[in-house]
């Protein structure tokens, strides 16, 4: 079969190519694409040839894992389901995680249509779903994953270490937990989208540099969670002094080969290090129903819309920054 796809050429550089997929077998569905969400930290680091594999930092001996399809979500209609598969059927909207591909450095990828997707990465939507606002589930349930890691109470105080979109899903998920949540990000533009109850609040740490200062001054009883989204230790380091004892952190930032902390801090205070990775069918079932319900929110943090075929323009402008840019859809039904 013959599929469009956004292709990884080289470091930096993103292309539109018809590439080769796999013909569908019983346990698959074939997905014709509407939307897919690119996800800026994980393929931006793939793009750049700094990941071999999942979170797995690229080095020197590895070999530069070109060209492949990036990308690990999107939604469409199934347009093909294989006889083994129960759960949906042709027609229906679904989302669809990771699908087959050839030829590439890796044999999946997200950003392709058709898509042949296997049955088990394929959900389906509720019918007066706007499928945009779930095309970035996978994502989404990143930060559902490390807003539900921690131990907490309702009225607890937790600091997000980050103002992308797995800082304000975490965040969100956290504040439905009870949790009083702070925000840490260097974009004021980003802090702004945050939807803040009476007892939050944002720090743009690249305006506020004694912001450790008003932490404390914020939850004097001390932080119970810290969630770092972006893979900041020297943050994390920094809040250390600040957690109250027998505190989690949550991590799902990407730290490279510079992921090193020192125990022993941890230990001082009884902290628990949660690592939350991946997805799995049970947290993405939960996640898909908190969207589905509006305790996670995601449309209002779309920053961009572009048609599938301005794939390298929309890679640019993650990778360089031209702009302020946040969440970016790819629009496939126009090509």
């Amino acid at each position: 079969m013959k599929a469009h796809a956004a292709v990884a050429v080289e470091p930096w550089r993103v292309e539109w190519q018809e590439i080769a997929v796999p013909d569908p077998g019983p346990d698959d569905v074939v997905v014709s694409v509407s939307h897919s969400w690119i996800s800026n930290g994980t393929e931006g680091s793939f793009v750049r040839g700094e990941r071999i594999a999942g979170d797995t930092p690229r080095s020197e001996t590895d070999p530069l894992p070109f060209p492949h399809v990036p990308g690990y979500q999107k939604v469409g209609k199934a347009e093909w389901v294989g006889a083994n598969v129960r759960h949906v059927a042709v027609g229906d909207r679904v989302f669809a995680t990771v699908s087959r591909v050839l030829g590439m450095f890796y044999d999946h990828g997200g950003h392709v249509s058709p898509a042949v997707t296997h049955g088990s990465q394929v959900w389906k939507l509720p019918d007066d779903a706007d499928p945009a606002a779930f095309s970035g589930l996978v994502l989404t349930q990143v930060g559902y994953n490390v807003g539900m890691r921690p131990t907490l109470s309702p009225g607890d105080a937790a600091v997000v270490i980050g103002d992308g979109m797995v800082g304000h899903w975490s965040a969100q998920t956290l504040q439905s937990r009870g949790a009083r949540v702070l925000m840490l990000g260097r974009h004021s533009e980003r802090l702004d989208l945050w939807r803040r109850k009476a007892d939050d609040r944002t720090i743009c740490t690249s305006e506020e540099t004694d912001w450790p200062d008003i932490v404390r001054q914020w939850s004097p009883e001390g932080v119970q969670v810290v969630a770092d989204t972006v893979g900041s230790i020297s943050t994390i380091e920094a809040l250390l002094p600040l957690m109250r004892h027998d505190g989690h952190i949550a991590s799902a930032g990407f730290y490279g080969h510079a992921g090193r902390i020192d125990i022993q801090m941890l230990r001082n205070r009884e902290i628990t290090l949660h690592a939350p990775a991946g997805w799995s069918k049970e947290r993405m079932d939960a996640t898909l129903n908190m969207v589905a319900r509006g305790s996670l929110q995601t449309l209002h943090l779309i920053s961009h819309r572009m048609r599938a075929s301005e794939v390298g323009r929309a890679f640019d402008l993650i990778l360089r920054r031209t702009e302020p840019v946040l969440g970016v859809v790819l629009d496939w039904r126009h090509g």
